[in-house]
C-alpha cells in the first residue's frame, strides 16, 4: 500500500466518522471534519501533509507513476 492511498483512506474514514458523531452526539464534531477539510485544502496547494511525512518515516512506499 503507499503513502498517498492510506492518506485517502485516513481521511475518508476520518471525515465520515466525524460526520457521523457530529450528527449523533455532539455537534462539535464538525469542526474535526472542518479540520481534515482544511488540511487537504492546504496539502493540495503546498504539497505538505503531516500524516504523509509519518507514513514515509514508518516505510511506507511512495507511488511513482
Amino acid at each position: 500500500m503507499t503513502v498517498e492511498r492510506v492518506v485517502r483512506i485516513f481521511a475518508g474514514t476520518f471525515v465520515l466518522a466525524s460526520l457521523a458523531l457530529g450528527l449523533w452526539v455532539n455537534q462539535n464534531f464538525f469542526w474535526l471534519t472542518a479540520f481534515v477539510g482544511a488540511n487537504l485544502f492546504q496539502s493540495g496547494f503546498t504539497g505538505l501533509c503531516p500524516l504523509a511525512s509519518i507514513l514515509r518515516q514508518l516505510g511506507l512506499r511512495e507511488a511513482h507513476a
